[in-house]
């Protein structure tokens, strides 16, 4: 159901130029009409306004029951950031968060991780942007274990694609959670975006494209 906060966050992401439509293709190689670049986040504004989404949808779902959020580079990092803030400021919940270097530090204290260091039974919640194929979570956890022996209870994402995985009738978020013991949660999914393009005369054009898209690669 696309709710008023749901709508809002479309909106926000539309008018950041993150989620934008055309013709892409995704890090699993398929073709989709719409594509979600959080990269694309440039200003102050934007990134403390992105937080609070975030935010809230964490106080929501699991309060303050983690000791740390973890934000897989390169995009993580700077959400990471940000949701952390948002939750110490609007919610009173100050938790440490940390990232990972892409090439290991060989000098000075080394390592490639940076921020808080994980202790073994920490449970962690991930801060990523979204998940197509499940590609970029099964380079995450080696990172996360490798640190300590940690507990990597939920993961926070911007848009669910609801895109099967690698097993045929699941998606990767369900791949997730079975593979990992992760439990997602995602702000909006691909379903909200289409109910919010049909609510639009002007995107009406867009509707067979994401049709046709989902009917290919989508599980509900």
């Amino acid at each position: 159901m696309l709710t008023a906060s749901k709508k809002e966050f479309i909106e926000f992401m539309m008018s950041a130029d993150v989620l934008r439509f055309g013709d892409f293709t995704t890090k699993s190689g398929r073709k989709t009409p719409y594509f979600v670049n959080t990269g694309n986040y440039k200003t102050g504004l934007q990134n403390s306004r992105l937080g609070e989404f975030y935010a809230a949808l964490v106080k929501e779902t699991v309060g303050g029951d983690f000791d740390a959020m973890f934000g897989p580079a390169y995009k993580g990092i700077p959400l990471a950031t940000s949701v952390s803030g948002a939750l110490a400021r609007n919610y009173g919940i100050d938790k440490p968060f940390f990232f990972n270097r892409k090439e290991a530090k060989d000098h000075g204290e080394g390592g490639s991780i940076v921020g808080y260091k994980p202790q073994d039974g920490d449970r962690v919640i991930i801060i990523e942007d979204v998940i197509t194929a499940g590609t970029a979570i099964r380079e995450t956890m080696p990172v996360l274990k490798g640190c300590a022996d940690v507990k990597v209870t939920d993961m926070f994402i911007s848009v669910n694609r609801c895109e099967v995985g690698t097993t045929p009738g699941k998606t990767a978020v369900m791949e997730v959670g079975e593979e990992f013991g992760i439990k997602v949660h995602a702000l909006v999914t691909v379903q909200d975006i289409r109910e919010y393009l049909a609510d639009k005369e002007e995107y009406a054009h867009l509707l067979p494209l994401m049709d046709a898209y989902m009917a290919q690669y989508c599980v509900f």
